[in-house]
């Protein structure tokens, strides 16, 4: 029997305000912007591991709304659910895993972020579940 595929499953939120902005990170590791976000714990739900990635990278407090997609990193093998949410309270700001924290419009945040980030806001915004497949910088594959 063939080795069964390793993979990394991760969660992100796209935090929307009442102005229909984004709440989006500057990782510090390599400064790039994204949503915030990161791997699920092992015996974590996915909806308990996004509020605690939003909090750990933004000191966002955020209720859990809906399902947004399903985007699968093929080069790096790791399988992201991403979730719109909203704000509950919190402190936002900069903590050890961001070096900024910012509300954007939604044009704002595209420009700054690569197409495989960029569009996880852009289907938050819609009304189906996207599925999507990219290369850690484009998007190459689509549902």
């Amino acid at each position: 029997m063939a080795d069964t595929p390793k993979h990394s499953v991760s969660v992100a939120g796209i935090v929307v305000d009442a102005q229909d902005r984004v709440l989006v990170i500057q990782r510090r590791d390599n400064g790039h912007w994204e949503p915030p976000g990161g791997v699920l714990e092992l015996l974590e739900t996915p909806e308990a591991g996004v509020r605690r990635e939003v909090l750990e990278e933004t000191g966002a407090l955020i209720a859990v709304e809906r399902l947004t997609g399903i985007y699968k990193n093929l080069s790096a093998g790791v399988v992201a659910l991403v979730f719109r949410c909203r704000i509950e309270g919190g402190p936002v700001g900069a903590t050890e895993e961001s070096a900024s924290v910012r509300w954007l419009t939604l044009d704002r945040a595209e420009k700054l972020m690569a197409p495989a980030y960029s569009v996880r806001i852009r289907d938050a915004f819609g009304s189906q579940v996207a599925v999507r497949s990219h290369d850690g910088e484009q998007i190459v594959g689509s549902l």
